[in-house]
């Protein structure tokens, strides 16, 4: 028994992964603090060390520390045993002055090496009461009931203490220069948030957008803004890409939050108990203008690029026979608009049956902008034998760095073709390719020697009465295939009427995204299908591009058509619910599904009542 436990702990030991050849030295503290106030200095490190020596601290006053904690944890992962070990050092300072200071690194010796950290720099405000928010409310309310007035629920929270407002990563831009648009939410430190009701966020009319992904539950991080430390959360982020030149106002959006607010109660017993209330505070941001330059005259092979992007290319290959399939594949990598890049020009042989191009786009949105790839390929096809050259593809796009237009062009490429085994081109001019082709040795025919059936004079099918009516029942078959024909060609140049037609059809593709985000239990993407689905639906029928949807002109649109106002409110509710789904998480796998069927449900009755 003594040898198995031995055994044991010998193999624990063994298993044991120290971390001590990566040791780190981290110093954390607030980014924000106020003059007089006190805060954390902390230091951190995975082993135990000793001689911690503090930088100078210039504007801070040391009150206590370091106070020193440790803890140990373990971890079997594959039968290895890992363990991890944390030894803290927490000072207590106070900041003296308002201003912007910088601690520089302190150190730390660890079996005779000395080990340093890194630097903070944290910024110092005019010393503000935050106690306050909720006795301050308190208070007023007291007065106001003394006074014999009535309050609002939200009535008592300052502008100061909680706000919206939405931040752009630049003002001025250039047509299609891409701007990264913040919606913050700013609070209080002391202020308690209970959630959200109602979330209308902005509508970036002129605007292409692509959203930039946030974790679903908010991040509240302290920020200054005019000189006062705010509790600051992101509510959502989104790339801007202006496709219209001139100021362009985004209007103000609105959020419904809830806020927790201690007050007095009316009763005998007003100077021992408080109470706590959630009220509802709606807060409306400012609008924010955006100045859009048009972009200077730009040369031919401008594809609508603005960024900063790079072109390579490569031919599927370079040794054919006639009629074999030959792909050249361009690839537009970089950060800028990719999306909105057409596919550069491509001049081949006239003998070449060339396609329309196909392009992908493999993008991402990040705090830097959207960067990413365009993957465009052209399929083409040579018709005759020979040694041809596929010219190079000139590609421009613009530079908002440097204001001007950069060009790049992919290489030449070698192309030999050679005659296939069943091409029966023999004998073929070469001068007259895609014209007229003569064939020869098949012009004068061996005469046959087989008898001829003969016929008696009178009895030619031509001119009978089953000839007329064949001619007849044809020439109005050929009509009527003209007519459906044309009216066939012309809704198909009808964008709009094609994409009314084909609404509902998109709209259930998306709700079969949708409902397989349901089955798996992913409740961001569940949302953000259920919101292209109606947003999409509603774009194709009423015409309108999505960047100019939004709510008033998706309501204004349905009534036109003399939708039921149920229904409209009923679509509404959907999207309302998304919307605060998606930044407000709550329920379950029940709530989902019940919103799944009424998504559903909206468009089929909307579908028949556009329809009628």
């Amino acid at each position: 028994m003594l040898k198995k436990v031995i055994l044991y702990i010998g193999v624990l030991l063994v298993g044991f992964q120290s971390q001590a050849q990566d040791i780190r030295l981290v110093m954390s503290a607030p980014n924000a603090v106020a003059a007089g106030d006190q805060f954390r200095l902390t230091f951190n490190i995975n082993e135990r060390g000793e001689n911690l020596t503090l930088p100078d601290l210039g504007n801070f006053d040391v009150l206590m520390g370091p106070s020193f904690s440790s803890s140990t944890s373990f971890q079997i992962i594959n039968g290895k045993t890992t363990q991890s070990r944390d030894f803290s050092y927490t000072y207590i300072l106070r900041a003296r002055e308002a201003g912007t200071f910088t601690i520089r690194p302190g150190s730390i010796e660890v079996d005779g090496k000395v080990y340093q950290s890194n630097s903070l720099t944290i910024q110092v405000v005019t010393g503000q009461s935050q106690a306050a928010p909720a006795q301050q409310q308190g208070q007023q309310q007291g007065q106001q009931q003394e006074r014999g007035s009535e309050t609002t629920p939200s009535g008592s929270i300052s502008r100061n203490d909680l706000f919206i407002r939405l931040e752009l990563s630049r003002h001025q831009a250039y047509k299609g220069q891409q701007i990264i648009a913040t919606v913050k939410l700013y609070a209080n430190p002391n202020m308690p948030l209970a959630g959200f009701e109602e979330v209308n966020l902005p509508t970036y009319e002129g605007f292409y957008t692509q959203d930039i992904d946030i974790p679903q539950q908010i991040n509240f991080k302290r920020e200054v803004f005019n000189d006062r430390i705010y509790q600051v959360g992101v509510l959502k982020k989104t790339v801007l890409f202006p496709q219209q030149t001139g100021s362009i106002t985004i209007k103000p959006f609105s959020i419904t939050t809830l806020v927790q607010q201690r007050v007095r109660q009316r009763s005998f017993f007003d100077d021992f108990f408080t109470g706590i209330q959630t009220v509802r505070a709606k807060l409306t941001s400012d609008a924010v203008s955006v100045s859009v330059r048009d972009l200077p005259p730009a040369p031919a092979c401008f594809s609508g690029g603005v960024g900063d992007f790079r072109i390579s290319s490569e031919i599927s290959q370079q040794e054919v026979t006639t009629n074999d399939a030959v792909t050249l594949k361009l690839t537009i990598s970089g950060t800028g608009n990719i999306r909105l890049i057409q596919a550069p020009k491509l001049a081949l042989p006239g003998d070449f049956e060339q396609y329309d191009p196909s392009s992908a786009d493999n993008v991402r949105a990040s705090d830097g902008g959207v960067s990413g790839s365009k993957s465009i390929e052209y399929l083409f096809q040579p018709r005759y034998a020979g040694d041809f050259k596929i010219p190079s593809v000139q590609f421009a796009w613009f530079n908002p760095a440097s204001g001007k237009y950069e060009q790049q062009s992919t290489p030449e490429y070698d192309l030999k073709v050679t005659k296939g085994e069943g091409d029966q081109g023999t004998g073929v001019v070469r001068s007259l390719r895609k014209q007229d082709i003569q064939t020869i040795g098949q012009d004068i025919r061996f005469i046959s020697q087989k008898q001829v059936p003969l016929k008696e004079k009178g009895s030619s099918f031509f001119g009978s009465t089953l000839f007329w009516a064949i001619y007849l029942l044809g020439t109005a078959a050929f009509a009527v295939f003209f007519v459906v024909y044309r009216k066939k060609m012309e809704e198909n140049s009808n964008i709009a009427l094609v994409r009314n037609k084909k609404a509902n059809r998109v709209a259930r593709k998306h709700l079969k995204v949708a409902s397989d985000h349901l089955k798996k239990q992913q409740g961001e993407a569940f949302y953000d299908a259920l919101l292209k689905a109606f947003w999409g639906y509603l774009s194709d029928k009423l015409s309108i591009p999505l960047a100019d949807l939004r709510r008033e002109t998706a309501v204004e649109g349905l009534e036109v058509r003399k939708v039921d106002p149920g229904l409209i409110s009923d679509f509404l509710a959907v999207v309302d619910q998304c919307e605060y789904a998606r930044f407000a998480p709550s329920g379950g796998a029940q709530v989902m599904h019940e919103l799944y069927e009424k998504a559903e449900d909206v468009i089929s009755k909307m579908e028949k009542q556009i329809k009628r």
